[in-house]
């Protein structure tokens, strides 16, 4: 009788123990600055979002996208390039609501 070849072995350079794995994902979102460059500006977001905020605590998004909590004087910062150019109708908003307007 011959001897039979082992069908269901794992090649050795997989890991068979438990544990965890990272499923990497590459980054598809366009990044117009650099990761943190939100923190640095003052960003449009509709005003009445920005009454409901105040009211709610609940975060507003801007025309770029980003998301946070109001709470800090916007004057004392430049304002976002690409609010700036979605406010200016050169691109769409990304706040999930229609037309940009302040």
């Amino acid at each position: 009788m011959e001897a039979m070849s082992e069908p269901l072995s794992t090649p050795p350079s997989q890991d068979t123990g438990p544990g965890t794995s990272v499923l990497e994902r590459p980054d598809t979102r366009e990044q117009s600055a650099e990761p943190g460059d939100h923190e640095r500006f003052a960003h449009y977001v509709r005003k009445e979002k920005i009454m409901q905020s105040a009211m709610s605590g609940k975060p507003v998004i801007a025309l770029c996208g980003k998301v946070w909590v109001p709470g800090r004087d916007p004057s004392k910062f430049p304002v976002c390039p690409v609010c700036k150019e979605i406010y200016d109708g050169l691109r769409a908003p990304q706040d999930g609501d229609g037309d940009s307007t302040t």
